[in-house]
């Protein structure tokens, strides 16, 4: 399995769908999370499906051709593998956190200017959550409306942290 094997394997798992179909999920779900690109699931679809892992069938809409996958039971054995596996692997990839770490070698306000930024950037993924959790076409899976609440409470913190430093590396506060 590669980085976007899981992703692809996953959305699938949720009913028959072409890799327009899988961006289209994922740019709604897993990219505030786990990102995949037309580049990656394209070539990923041809090799899962030279694996045996899932099947195409080609569904022309209008005059584009578009080809539809669904998972075989070998696919289904693979996520369900992927999914019981013991290993578990945080990572994060922040790069506005990288960004503040090295922030000492600005000026004071460029660098409290970048964290105020990341402030905003909580805000604003907070709205872009808050739509898809008041989407109408009723209640998502439990295991699905899990993460969006991660996603959530993830950037409600995110947002008071910042707002909550801010203060302090201004002097308005006590360290917190």
């Amino acid at each position: 399995m590669n980085a976007v094997t899981p992703v692809v394997l996953g959305m699938l798992s949720l009913g028959p769908r072409s890799g327009y179909d899988i961006k289209r999920v994922v740019d709604h779900s897993t990219r505030f999370f786990w990102a995949a690109s037309y580049g990656q699931i394209y070539p990923e679809l041809r090799r899962l499906e030279q694996e045996g892992l899932i099947e195409g069938e080609d569904a022309p809409n209008g005059g584009r051709s578009r080809r539809v996958y669904e998972l075989t039971k070998s696919g289904r054995d693979a996520l369900r593998d992927w999914l019981l596996s013991s290993r578990f692997n945080v990572e994060l990839r922040d790069e506005s956190l990288l960004q503040l770490f090295f922030a000492d070698s600005l000026a004071r306000e460029e660098a409290l200017r970048l964290l105020e930024d990341r402030k905003t950037a909580h805000e604003q993924l907070l709205e872009v959550l808050h739509e898809i959790e008041n989407m109408p076409g009723g209640k998502d899976p439990d295991f699905v409306d899990l993460v969006l609440r991660w996603g959530i409470e993830f950037n409600e913190w995110g947002a008071e942290w910042c707002e909550r430093h801010l203060q302090r590396l201004r002097g308005e506060t006590k360290a917190a």
